[in-house]
């Protein structure tokens, strides 16, 4: 079981760094996007988010401050699924069905988040 603890936390860390830096190596496009979908000082918005989901990923890998990290990734989630991919306000089918693809990850990922906090030992060697 150690070995599957180990594989997760390091795939679930690198996704939350791979997103993490998108967010700047794709900082205009993820701007306009943050713009059209009215979230405010989108640019700012972005750059924050991008930070966050940087120190998320970091405290999940190097196992400081999990608890913190990942409380606050778990409000980002429910936040992003619930301002940027609010499928229910599309009319266009796949526009639609994208969103609430996204919606649907962004949800599902912070319920893994908050499960996580009930992990007692984030050493190397835990669980």
């Amino acid at each position: 079981m150690t070995w599957l603890w180990l594989i997760g936390r390091i795939v679930f860390g690198l996704y939350l760094l791979m997103d993490g830096v998108l967010h700047f190596t794709q900082f205009q496009n993820m701007k306009q996007y943050a713009a059209y979908k009215r979230i405010p000082a989108a640019g700012f918005s972005v750059a924050v988010t991008g930070l966050l989901l940087l120190a998320s990923g970091l405290s999940i890998l190097t196992g400081y401050w999990v608890q913190i990290g990942l409380i606050l990734l778990a409000v980002f989630l429910v936040a992003a699924a619930v301002m940027v991919h609010n499928f229910w306000t599309l009319e266009d089918p796949q526009a639609k069905a994208t969103d609430m693809a996204h919606f649907t990850k962004n949800i599902a990922l912070a319920a893994a988040a908050c499960m996580m906090l009930a992990i007692p030992d984030w050493s190397w060697t835990g669980m």
